[in-house]
């Protein structure tokens, strides 16, 4: 069994382009690589929690899109994203490391149930973790099946919908995980700079919304 992380290379120009404006480029590719480094830990702590439980042991693995750096912890395979869309790319990649969990590198703070997506998948029952914004953050597959993201549409809002009625069309078992917000644009990167949230992805939004400012239309707050 393998926790994946499906990500791309933290470069300027390549990640989180929705960000910018107004943030930099500069900017994107930093809050890209702290939402990295903080899921890359969410799994290295479930991975661990589940070895220390007796389970069997978990592969820890990144899904990649670009060139690979010291961004990539040690001890992680790297495996290359094959096809065009999303729902290829998942679909190779379940292919090609077997049962087990694909996250997100958008949803650090729901590492926490990441344990319970480890628990679920040792029984045989496949995972979902669905997003604020219509898609999800984590799918588990228990067994391969390429059917269950044919002609799934991907990045809209009724994507994590699509997604679980196909894995209950094909008669698979699903435990639905909490759902939460991902880091897509200025809103969601507002958000998160306002929430009670820690680690690196947390300190940098609020380090990058404290340059940005109010938002543009938004009357500035009167200072007492």
């Amino acid at each position: 069994m393998h926790l994946t992380v499906i990500a791309k290379t933290p470069e300027p120009g390549r990640v989180k382009t929705r960000l910018s404006p107004p943030c930099t480029l500069d900017e994107a590719a930093s809050i890209a690589a702290a939402a990295l480094a903080d899921t890359f830990d969410a799994v290295d702590a479930a991975v661990a929690a589940h070895r220390d439980s007796g389970a069997e042991a978990v592969r820890r693995v990144a899904l990649l899109d670009g060139r690979p750096g010291e961004w990539i912890p040690p001890g992680y395979e790297i495996v290359a994203q094959r096809g065009e869309g999303l729902a290829e790319r998942l679909a190779n990649g379940f292919d090609d490391l077997g049962p087990g969990a694909i996250v997100g590198m958008d949803t650090p703070a729901a590492g926490r149930w990441l344990g319970a997506a480890l628990t679920a998948l040792a029984a045989r029952c496949d995972v979902l973790g669905l997003a604020a914004d219509g898609g999800y953050w984590v799918i588990g597959l228990a067994t391969i099946d390429r059917r269950v993201f044919q002609g799934i549409p991907m990045s809209t809002s009724n994507t994590g919908a699509a997604q679980l009625r196909r894995l209950h069309a094909l008669g698979r078992p699903v435990r639905l995980l909490p759902m939460t917000r991902d880091l897509d644009d200025e809103a969601d990167l507002r958000a998160l700079a306002r929430s009670a949230g820690t680690g690196r992805l947390a300190a940098t939004a609020q380090s990058v919304v404290a340059r940005l400012g109010e938002p543009v239309g938004r009357p500035a707050r009167r200072r007492r």
